[in-house]
């Protein structure tokens, strides 16, 4: 690595390793077990989608690295945020609790997760019981990047952050480091792997800015699948009836969108899948060179969905599939099959309560979410048949308030003080969303039961 990094670690040593000089000789000399408690890294794209992996079929990318997780792990086959937003997402993800019970219900530059919650999330809890603990890269919430409670090391970026020479606050001091922003964020998460302490199981939380927008990939990618096609989804007028008058909005806007922009916007977030694709290539190898695969959980996921022209409409907020649902991929050799496939409705919130439970640490009952350990062993279990979806309502942006609920069959959706009304969908026989049956006099019965069931979920959860 090089000297641009070196400020770095000696702040790394002075502040987490008290003074502790780097380790010398080989990747394998870190490779020392010390407990049998498994270490953890948990790996986070911004803005990606469940399709948006080879692994997933898709017919143009090609992500070798993710691939490799689902390869020699689990791949999870219907896998969903419970609020399709960056900061809200990424707090369920922390704490294993709906939207409505951690608070952090939108991106504004002021909305930061409280203390309280931080001190039942997983890496504070996880620390408490004896790991290492790092966060490293995009942790956007809030503008400011100060240390936040539960982590050892600490290096984040500000709000979104940027793609070319980030700045990041390492453990309290502002550093502007040159390169490339994905590239940059790893160095910086295996130089605490390298430095950690010997006598402890670590938990990492990596967030790349990868694939947000302006989605500036790095220089080695700006020419990479120039010439591949971008199918773009049918628009028909067909699929707007009975939607949000701001949807249907979007079939008035989407003839008049230049395709060639769209269509290039497009290929540059898939430039930036293949940027944090090769990062955690660096990390899976990283863990290979020092003999720390076998006892390390990986987990990687996007923190929401993203539409990709479904419905005219780009970034994600609505309770639609696309805007939902999110890749979800986690290898651990001692305990996971390679290739497992798992079906059942997974969830953000269920990421915390997963990892304390591999790890043998007690799962708060204030979490909402359950975990997987039956799942990836897998043993038959009474799994969840539904979920809340919510949204709330920021300005300046469209989508007003949602409400709704997912089962496995049908999505319901509401716009509490709104006149938008009830939207309801037979996913089994019209995946796509495009046939709101809501206005169907024979579902009134069941409309009445999904909304119930969310009111349930809420009430319960709040």
């Amino acid at each position: 690595m090089g000297k641009m990094f070196s400020s770095t670690r000696r702040e790394f040593g002075k502040t987490v390793l008290g003074g502790a000089a780097a380790l010398a000789g080989s990747a394998s000399a870190f490779g020392r077990a010390t407990k049998e408690r498994p270490n953890i890294i948990f790996l986070l794209t911004d803005d990606q989608r469940w399709d948006q992996m080879s692994c997933a079929g898709h017919p143009v990318l090609r992500t070798p690295n993710m691939d490799r997780i689902a390869r020699e792990g689990v791949m999870f086959r219907n896998m969903f945020v419970t609020t399709s937003l960056c900061s809200p997402s990424r707090a369920s993800f922390l704490t294993g609790r709906y939207v409505h019970a951690h608070g952090v219900k939108d991106n504004k530059p002021k909305t930061d997760i409280a203390e309280a919650e931080m001190r039942h999330s997983y890496p504070y809890l996880l620390r408490e019981a004896g790991y290492q603990t790092a966060y490293v890269g995009k942790f956007h919430m809030g503008n400011h990047p100060q240390p936040h409670p539960g982590f050892d090391y600490w290096a984040a970026l500000p709000g979104q952050g940027r793609y070319i020479d980030p700045e990041f606050n390492i453990n309290g001091e502002m550093k502007v480091l040159k390169g490339y922003s994905g590239a940059v964020t790893t160095d910086l998460a295996l130089d605490f792997l390298k430095q950690r302490k010997q006598d402890k199981p670590f938990c990492l939380a990596l967030g790349f800015k990868e694939v947000h927008d302006p989605r500036t990939p790095p220089e080695h990618l700006k020419t990479l699948y120039s010439d591949a096609k971008v199918e773009m989804p049918p628009i028909t007028k067909d699929q707007f009836r009975g939607k949000p008058a701001a949807v249907r909005k979007r079939f008035e806007l989407a003839g008049k969108v230049a395709g060639k922009g769209r269509e290039e916007n497009i290929r540059n977030y898939w430039r930036c899948v293949i940027s944090a694709d090769e990062q955690i290539g660096r990390v899976l190898n990283f863990l290979d060179e020092a003999k720390l695969a076998e006892n390390t959980i990986v987990a990687f996921a996007g923190d929401n969905g993203y539409f990709m022209g479904e419905f005219g409409l780009g970034d994600k907020r609505w309770g639609y599939e696309p805007s939902l649902r999110i890749p979800m991929l986690m290898r651990y050799p001692k305990l996971i099959k390679p290739g497992t496939k798992v079906d059942e409705m997974a969830l953000n919130i269920d990421l915390c309560p997963t990892l304390l439970d591999l790890a043998g640490v007690s799962v708060p009952k204030r979490a909402h979410g359950s975990s997987w350990r039956p799942l990836l062993e897998g043993r038959k279990t009474k799994w969840r048949e539904s979920f809340l979806y919510e949204y709330f309502h920021e300005d300046p942006y469209v989508p007003p308030t949602i409400r709704g609920l997912r089962t496995e069959q049908y999505k319901y959706l509401s716009y509490p003080g709104s006149t938008d009304g009830e939207e309801l969908y037979d996913l089994k026989a019209d995946p796509h969303e495009w046939n709101n049956l809501a206005d169907k006099p024979e579902h009134r019965s069941l409309i009445a039961k999904l909304r119930a069931e969310a009111e349930r979920i809420e009430t319960h959860t709040s």
